[in-house]
């Protein structure tokens, strides 16, 4: 493009400058507020006297300038609130490691003792609630009888030692009865077990999750600690 002002020696300044800026690439460089205040003060003081620019113009540029600094200075804010969180989040998820954690599983684990433990939440009265542990073949390794039961949570406990005295290994379904004491059908229910947290897992990019017996858990997942 060619730039004509009507005097050779500003035409020549102009239409070098169009050129070299048109043979550079576009520049990704942002600006601040500062620069932005330069920039309209430059504006202001060499704006034509014949033509000056509009007040209202020049508001609405101030305005939207503080705008866009006041939602980069959020979210930079934001993204330091998230650090400092997920900072926060670790170290007490760490002080959980040889702790146990009740989450949510129809699967019990036993414990570095060898002991099993769990907890049934009812939400409704139950005639007589039993609970049956059964290995990865299908076997009854353990049963046991938890009596009458009203709504809410039952805990269980069993030493994982069956009749003979043998430890039994390994991960066990629970499989529970609780008949409804309005005599229609069963009462509906939720599993929950104890495992021990083994380690936390924290990767640079990624949720913070503990690791047990049972699988990986978010620390939000964690119902109780003991």
């Amino acid at each position: 493009m060619t730039i004509s002002t009507g005097n050779s020696y500003l035409d020549s300044l102009a239409n070098s400058a169009a050129s070299n800026a048109a043979s550079k690439p576009k520049s990704k460089q942002t600006i601040d507020q500062a620069g932005f205040l330069k920039l309209l003060t430059t504006q202001m003081t060499t704006q034509d006297p014949t033509a000056p620019t509009d007040n209202s113009q020049m508001v609405q540029q101030m305005a939207t300038m503080s705008q866009v600094q006041g939602i980069a200075e959020m979210g930079q804010s934001l993204k330091d609130m998230a650090s400092t969180l997920t900072a926060s989040r670790f170290g007490t998820a760490s002080n959980w490691v040889g702790h146990a954690a009740l989450v949510s599983s129809d699967v019990a684990a036993p414990a570095s003792n060898g002991a099993y433990a769990g907890e049934i939440t009812l939400n409704g009265d139950a005639t007589d609630v039993s609970l049956s542990l059964v290995d990865a073949k299908g076997n009854v390794v353990h049963t046991q009888d938890l009596g009458q039961k009203n709504a809410g949570a039952v805990d269980w406990t069993w030493d994982g030692k069956d009749q003979n005295g043998n430890a039994v290994s390994g991960p066990l379904q629970m499989l529970v009865n609780a008949p409804a004491t309005s005599g229609k059908g069963q009462v509906d229910k939720t599993l929950s077990a104890w495992t021990e947290i083994a380690s936390v897992q924290s990767p640079v990019s990624g949720a913070t999750k503990l690791v047990t017996s049972l699988g990986s858990f978010a620390p939000t997942d964690i119902q109780a600690v003991s």
